[in-house]
């Protein structure tokens, strides 16, 4: 069990200690993808649904998430976040790409952040369009980039921006 991060000496679930560790600039990037009837798309991006205009709902919902993980996650660190983003394309006529980023200086990662916020902004769409289409699918849901950089290095660099 030594292998496992979240699991203690006796075996129980408990938080990882990360006091030691020094802080950092971190960045997380999840993706999904909402799958819907390409009628349902349109009218999504038109603003025309019963519930009214789901995308910058689903955006609102999805950094709320991004800040509210610690709540939902019983193991995740409360982070203060620098910056949470939430984004859409639609990449084919039934299908919508979903994009979250976070960023943090802390001595932990925001994946489970990044994750969270994808996965609400999906399901946010899900809920506000469930009544016209009953094809709806979320898929994909993954982390696709995280970094750190130490605090003194990121500093530097964005003093020359």
């Amino acid at each position: 069990m030594s292998d496992l991060t979240h699991i203690n000496s006796q075996g129980e679930a408990s938080m990882v200690d990360v006091g030691h560790k020094p802080p950092m600039h971190r960045r997380a990037v999840a993706e999904g993808f909402f799958v819907a009837d390409a009628v349902t798309l349109d009218r999504l991006f038109a603003g025309d649904l019963p519930k009214g205009e789901a995308l910058g709902v689903a955006r609102i919902a999805g950094i709320a998430a991004a800040k509210r993980t610690d709540e939902l996650i019983p193991l995740c660190h409360s982070l203060p976040l620098d910056h949470a983003a939430v984004a859409f394309e639609r990449i084919e006529p039934t299908r919508l790409h979903v994009t979250a980023s976070a960023t943090i200086t802390s001595r932990t990662g925001v994946e489970m952040e990044a994750l969270t916020a994808v996965s609400i902004a999906c399901l946010t769409l899900y809920d506000m369009t469930k009544a016209i289409d009953q094809s709806l699918r979320i898929e994909g849901i993954r982390l696709v980039e995280k970094s750190k950089t130490p605090v003194e290095a990121a500093d530097q660099s964005s003093d020359s921006d």
